[in-house]
């Protein structure tokens, strides 16, 4: 049996914004944006060159989705970011105004540091340490 995760979904307070952002900020790219309803899309983001999965932002309705927008982990950094070359990448989202919640630091694994979406919510921007 061979079983992947396809999309992550991501509770988001308005596609457009959510759309500008992962495109904009993270260079991510817009995979689909299809009508589902009067207000409900279909839409999917995901890291230029990804081919496995991607981030189905899914605008929250009712009070209770609405409440997790920004926090679906506690406060825990949720997703997390693989780049072929950390310091291009910072770079990039730095000029580009994204915030930094920790610096980057060196790791027995690699370099990482914190990034926050525009709703909050954390994501690790992380460069592996090659393995020799």
């Amino acid at each position: 049996m061979k079983q992947q995760i396809v999309h992550i979904a991501l509770i988001v307070d308005d596609y457009d914004d959510a759309i500008k952002f992962y495109t904009e900020k993270l260079d991510f790219t817009l995979l689909e944006d299809t009508p589902q309803n009067e207000t409900k899309r279909w839409v999917l983001v995901a890291p230029k060159g990804s081919e496995e999965c991607s981030v189905l932002l899914a605008k929250g309705v009712g009070s209770e989705q609405r409440s997790r927008i920004g926090n679906q982990t506690g406060g825990r950094v949720f997703l997390f970011l693989k780049t072929d070359d950390f310091w291009r990448d910072y770079n990039f989202m730095t000029e580009r105004g994204v915030e930094f919640i920790r610096e980057p630091k060196t790791e027995s694994y690699g370099t990482v540091a914190v990034f926050a979406d525009l709703y909050g919510n954390l994501w690790d921007l992380v460069e592996f340490r090659r393995s020799t």
